[in-house]
């Protein structure tokens, strides 16, 4: 494994502590922990063996390694950790170890764990998904005027401003952060249904532990065990892939609009970010391409989790095992392109004169579809689009501008004014609705708030 090597460069060490090893098992020994004093609140333990029990579970006792070793003989790391807590607990109190694990099933622990670690990670996410769209807001408001090409298959299509891809940026990425404050709030469920999903251990307490349990954890009480109903996971898998697509387009954008032919925005240099080993005058834009990184290994992880759902009876075949590293990585990793791209937009150097270079490169081409909107108004929209087509392919063809072209055109010279051609080639004129949805971008910004 290279987790040591590259890790570190695609995902913050505060979310990958969050999904790390020592973070599943501390949130394994929360769901023993609170198991203990669920049963304690029905009466099924005394309470001093629930605190004894309680008292035990800190990770800080207990070798991650170790129990992952361990674990491999019963395929999961549930029984080596229980092995390991009823050790711990029995230094404490050999009554009290008597009832650890009570009434629970491996599936019960790891599951309610994966809930767990994804409630914290996804607080962190969230936390960059709000800086990214806060950085998002501040551009669409800076340059809701700066002019821009607007661009459809790679190619320059109509003008529109940076304010508008801003804002598009900003609603997409308002669109992630409220999916998964969704899942967060309502997705994530504690699981305790013991071996098969009846919990008969526990007699006819089991309801009673089970509400119990998910109040401990501040967990939702599901109606049922799901073993083997895999919803939540998968639903959380899909909203992770949702989070990190968002990302992966604002980066894509970033890197076509730094190319050096383009150059219309860089990322923020310093630090060495973006310097090249062997060519001294790169700047390369490294954030968004670790971004687009970290969102093309979600999408598969995401796919592993949903292909998880097919499972057997009430416990199945290796599906459920497939989901433990996946759900780790999707988290980091949707975590790590959300924090690139806050980091990029945080900074991002916009060139406004770039821009508007890049606009006029086609000679006045790019406002074609204006010109034959006012020129219909006074010889009818097939007559005007034939004289425009003509006088755009002519200007395409010779180099000159599409103005010149135009003045040269007897049936638009004797229908637009000089006054009527510049206005109809103003960039600036032909903007339709881009500031109102650049205003209705950040009205839905101020509304929702951060998480």
């Amino acid at each position: 494994m290279s987790e040591e090597l590259f890790a570190p460069i695609f995902v913050p060490d505060d979310i990958r502590e969050a999904v790390g090893g020592r973070a599943w098992l501390q949130a394994m020994l929360d769901a023993e922990r609170a198991l203990a004093l669920a049963a304690a609140r029905a009466g099924l333990i005394p309470p001093e063996a629930a605190e004894a029990i309680a008292g035990c579970c800190n990770a800080d006792l207990f070798d991650v390694e170790e129990i992952g070793h361990s674990g491999r003989a019963a395929g999961n790391p549930v029984p080596a950790l229980v092995k390991a807590l009823t050790a711990a607990v029995s230094e404490v109190s050999e009554a009290a170890a008597r009832h650890v694990h009570r009434g629970a099933t491996s599936q019960d622990i790891v599951d309610t764990a994966a809930m767990l670690v994804s409630r914290r990670a996804l607080g962190l996410i969230l936390a960059e998904l709000d800086g990214l769209a806060t950085a998002c807001a501040r551009l669409a408001e800076e340059h809701r005027h700066t002019l821009m090409a607007g661009r459809t298959l790679m190619q320059q299509a109509l003008p529109t401003t940076f304010g508008l891809k801003a804002a598009g940026w900003l609603v997409s990425v308002l669109d992630a952060r409220r999916r998964l404050l969704t899942v967060r709030e309502e997705g994530l469920a504690a699981q305790l249904g013991g071996a098969a999903g009846t919990l008969a251990s526990l007699g006819s307490s089991g309801i009673q532990v089970l509400r119990a349990f998910a109040d401990e954890l501040g967990l939702a009480e599901p109606v049922v065990p799901w073993h083997t109903a895999r919803f939540r996971v998968a639903d959380l898998g899909g909203a992770l892939s949702l989070a990190a697509g968002t990302a992966h387009k604002v980066a894509l954008d970033v890197i076509l609009l730094s190319q050096t032919e383009v150059a219309e925005v860089a990322e923020p240099s310093g630090g060495g970010r973006g310097g090249s080993s062997t060519l001294p005058h790169k700047r390369n834009p490294v954030r968004s391409v670790l971004a687009a990184a970290c969102a093309r290994r979600v999408y598969p992880l995401a796919a592993t989790l949903q292909s998880a759902m097919a499972q057997e009876h009430e416990r199945a075949a290796g599906a459920w095992h497939s989901e433990w590293d996946a759900l780790s990585e999707a988290l980091a990793l949707t975590g790590g392109a959300a924090t690139s791209m806050r980091e990029t937009l945080e900074g991002l150097e916009v060139h406004p004169g770039r821009m508007r270079e890049n606009l006029n490169i086609t000679n006045g081409l790019i406002l074609a579809e204006h010109v034959t909107t006012v020129a219909a108004e006074k010889i009818g929209r097939l007559e005007a689009h034939e004289l425009v087509q003509a006088a755009s392919l002519r200007a395409a063809e010779g180099g000159r501008t599409l103005r010149e072209e135009l003045a040269d055109e007897p049936g638009l010279r004797d229908a637009l004014s000089e006054e009527d051609m510049d206005a109809a080639l103003d960039p600036a004129g032909y903007l339709g609705s881009a500031e109102t949805f650049v205003d209705r971008a950040l009205e839905l910004y101020r509304k929702e708030g951060t998480a």
